[in-house]
């Protein structure tokens, strides 16, 4: 029987740091292949020399020593995986978000709707009356007729008009030549 390594008799600060540098390597390996990512096999292993070091005193034979913190780093990659199992499928029931606007967006979104409100404001009144109940408060023809009193063909009379004055009116605001009206 060969005779036990020196870090046997030292205190713990000793022992471990001979086995951090005998074994950090193989054992990051082990929970890497377990893991299957490098920055979490190292925290598993760092995790368990800190383990190792606050339970040294309670180490019976210091042989075993290597063996635990095999055990150690084993048990966590399980406890990691598990983890990063309860993380995804919390994920996965999560809405996604919607995409972050730019800082400028809301500046431009309010210039653009500035400019909507007063070029309907520069619509005839039965015009601007029509598009606001079929684009804003998304009222069909029939029912902006019975509010307006008009018939079914004044309404799709007006609203074509209007809409073909707003179109012109914000043409250097669209893409889209329906968008203003959206909005």
């Amino acid at each position: 029987m060969s005779p036990a390594p020196a870090w046997h008799e030292a205190d713990a600060d000793g022992a471990v740091e001979q086995l951090y540098a005998a074994h950090w390597r193989s054992l990051v390996r082990l929970s890497y292949l377990l893991v299957r990512d490098l920055g979490t096999a190292e925290e598993v292993v760092q995790d368990a020399f800190v383990a190792v070091h606050g339970r040294w005193n309670g180490i019976r034979d210091p042989q075993s020593a290597l063996a635990y913190l095999r055990r150690a780093v084993v048990n966590g990659s399980r406890s990691r995986l598990r983890h990063l199992k309860v993380v995804r499928t919390h994920a996965e029931r999560q809405p996604v978000p919607d995409a972050v606007r730019g800082a400028d967006e809301a500046v431009l979104e309010s210039a653009r709707r500035a400019s909507v409100l007063e070029a309907l404001a520069r619509l005839p009144r039965r015009q601007r009356e029509v598009i606001a109940l079929r684009y804003y408060v998304d009222l069909s023809e029939a029912e902006i007729a019975e509010t307006l009193g008009i018939s079914r063909g004044a309404v799709k009379s007006h609203a074509s008009r209007g809409a073909a004055s707003l179109r012109e009116a914000l043409a250097h605001h669209l893409t889209d030549p329906g968008e203003a009206l959206h909005d």
